[in-house]
């Protein structure tokens, strides 16, 4: 039995836009303090501690994924590679710095890790603007 009518289609890609918009939007409030702020010395700082090399630059990816990666995913441009960013922050995020943490501390990362993941495997949906800018190329989602 095909459960793919066009009201599934219909929630499926709203339930897509909503959390393109909200993880989005949750993710870039991490990211603009670092980036505009003044608090990225801080943050490099803390990547050093946890080991990563080049730790400035580490923390400067860290903080463009989270910024404009939620920017791209509230746009739905670029969905995918947008969420692989995002999601790679939040590994060192949840794996790396909060590792020794409690469940509780980590939560939050592993949350958006988690969101990522599934923007990643899905794409960005009906509502996305890649679908209006990109139509002819690669297959639709």
């Amino acid at each position: 039995m095909n459960d793919r009518t066009p009201m599934n289609e219909g929630a499926i890609s709203f339930g897509l836009l909503w959390l393109r918009v909200l993880a989005g939007l949750g993710i870039m409030t991490h990211g603009y303090p670092k980036l505009f702020g003044g608090n990225m010395a801080k943050f490099a700082k803390s990547a050093g501690e946890l080991g990563l090399p080049q730790p400035e630059l580490m923390a400067w990816l860290a903080a463009l994924s989270e910024f404009f990666g939620g920017l791209l995913l509230v746009l739905g441009l670029f969905t995918r590679p947008a969420a692989l960013f995002c999601m790679a922050t939040m590994s060192v995020a949840a794996f790396l710095a909060h590792s020794e943490d409690p469940f509780s501390v980590k939560e939050k990362a592993l949350a958006y890790w988690t969101m990522f993941g599934a923007l990643l495997i899905m794409g960005g949906g009906k509502y996305a603007l890649e679908r209006r800018f990109f139509r002819g190329r690669g297959r639709r989602r």
